[in-house]
């Protein structure tokens, strides 16, 4: 067993875990390991936003030219194409790439073909919404974790390897011990998300500046592989509660520090959904997602679903689970929306009420 903070993050602590050293947890999860030479890695969402389903087919190719550009040279080293319908009603496709080196994403984000698409007037007269929300944590701001270790989804794929058995997991708290910035910084907000161009509106182009260290976390599931009585207990009994936890933070999580949540489906290269689907929110804090994890109602349920689950199958899932948590600097974030309505991702709760 080992610590999920790499041997080359490690330095001497200042905060201490809320586990002793000699804590064993009570299952086994694993976490991808980049090379030393890894330093900062970038998440992309790239989001193409209709409405009506007379917009779908145009909205698909635009989504389906964001993915050949990743094939451009200093593209991402992985993507995922998704969906999911926010509280508006709205279709939101989004292509999600990641980097393993920051350098590759500015050039290819520079790409001629790539820079004049996006701040083409088209963007703005084609009927459709696009946003790009880019997150650049370095490798202290952020965590994974898998409940297997040979099959890893979002950053973990271009990380390259993967851990022993962790020992911070399984308990409250866990989520921040994984972080190496957790040994020495609270990682505690300060600032305000902020209008910085445009107007959070329709036929607007708008950039939104994050504030210091907003939190943000990727957490999904897969159930291609379960089968009989595991199969049914996830569709009927576990994934009805995750929906409504998910729909609470995306329609009501506001006043608890939840800024965006979007429950998202995976898609496959032609549109179509696989068994595959994550949570996608940001947060005022960490701290924030932390109360909500352990005390809220809505996660409770969620918690205590998954539990019976896992009980029930004497903890031998083929239900993969995962995340990634990362913390995040003000410098390294970037929120752009084209024609999108004010209540999409980080615009959310920022225009007049009257918009």
């Amino acid at each position: 067993m080992e610590s999920a903070i790499a041997e080359h993050l490690k330095c001497p602590r200042t905060r201490h875990r809320r586990v002793e050293d000699d804590y064993v947890p009570p299952y086994p999860v694993w976490s991808a390991r980049a090379p030393v030479s890894v330093k900062q890695v970038v998440m992309g969402f790239f989001g193409v936003q209709s409405r009506g389903s007379g917009m779908q087919g145009r909205a698909c190719a635009a989504l389906m030219k964001i993915a050949r550009d990743f094939a451009l040279p200093d593209g991402p080293g992985h993507h995922d194409l998704t969906h999911y319908v926010d509280a508006q009603g709205f279709d939101n496709m989004v292509a999600i790439a990641y980097w393993s080196d920051s350098a590759a994403y500015a050039r290819w984000c520079a790409t001629p073909a790539v820079d004049a698409w996006w701040r083409s007037d088209e963007r703005l007269s084609e009927g459709l919404g696009y946003f790009r929300e880019i997150a650049s944590p370095r490798v202290e701001h952020f965590e994974t974790m898998f409940n297997t270790p040979d099959r890893f989804e979002g950053v973990g794929v271009v990380m390259g390897s993967v851990s022993g058995e962790l020992q911070e997991h399984g308990y409250w708290g866990s989520m921040r011990d994984r972080i190496p910035l957790s040994q020495t910084d609270a990682m505690a907000p300060s600032g305000t998300r902020a209008v910085i161009a445009g107007m959070p509106a329709p036929g607007q182009r708008v950039r939104i500046a994050g504030h210091e260290n907003i939190a943000m976390i990727r957490s999904g599931q897969e159930w291609t592989d379960t089968t009989g009585q595991e199969r049914k207990l996830y569709l009927e009994d576990m994934e009805p509660v995750l929906r409504e936890g998910m729909d609470f933070l995306r329609d009501q999580g506001l006043p608890i520090g939840c800024y965006s949540n979007r429950y998202m489906r995976h898609l496959d290269a032609q549109g179509s959904p696989l068994q595959k689907s994550f949570g996608l929110s940001y947060w005022r804090s960490l701290a924030d997602m932390e109360r909500w994890a352990e005390s809220h109602p809505t996660h409770v349920a969620i918690f205590g679903s998954f539990m019976r689950y896992v009980q029930a199958l004497n903890f031998q899932l083929q239900l993969r689970v995962y995340h990634e948590v990362s913390v995040l600097k003000a410098d390294k974030q970037s929120y752009e929306y084209v024609n999108c309505h004010a209540g999409s991702g980080l615009m959310n709760g920022l225009a007049p009420s009257s918009a």
